[in-house]
């Protein structure tokens, strides 16, 4: 069986693999492609990707100037209380998705969604690294069991 996708031209031609990655990419990962519309949408979203988790990890959703989704990365893996997080890290993978806004997430495996004092700092860290290169910080959500703390809507960002 051969698939076809249709070319700039208007035309079709024979997929290559790359078309079918992206193809199975955009299946694998629902939200791709969709745009944020409310923070309640991509809270209950994040909830569902991260509130399970034992292990703090630390995410972020690359949108366009649309906010359609890009990509969603776990970025970072740390420990039962904590992970290292590298602005560096973010703004490259951000350039590389040519990323015109990102949602920063992490969860706290122990269910607590407040956000730490060190949760503060790195999310200023990485909102005046991202407007360097002109990307917008949206938010930075924690997730901590069933609830989830928005550091926008808090006036912290």
């Amino acid at each position: 069986m051969e698939l076809f996708t249709k070319s700039e031209s208007g035309r079709y031609r024979p997929a290559t693999r790359q078309d079918v990655c992206e193809l199975a990419a955009r299946y694998a990962d629902p939200i791709r492609g969709v745009a944020i519309k409310s923070p309640t949408d991509t809270a209950d979203y994040l909830r569902t990707q991260l509130a399970h988790l034992e292990h703090e990890v630390f995410c972020v959703v690359y949108l366009d100037n649309r906010h359609r989704v890009i990509d969603f990365r776990e970025e970072f893996r740390g420990t039962i209380d904590g992970t290292s997080v590298y602005p560096r890290e973010i703004v490259k993978e951000a350039l590389k998705n040519n990323a015109a806004a990102v949602i920063l997430a992490h969860n706290h495996p122990s269910g607590i969604a407040e956000p730490s004092q060190a949760d503060e700092r790195i999310t200023h860290r990485l909102k005046a690294a991202l407007e360097l290169v002109d990307i917008r910080l949206l938010d930075h959500l924690i997730v901590g069991g069933s609830n989830t703390t928005s550091l926008a809507s808090r006036g912290l960002i």
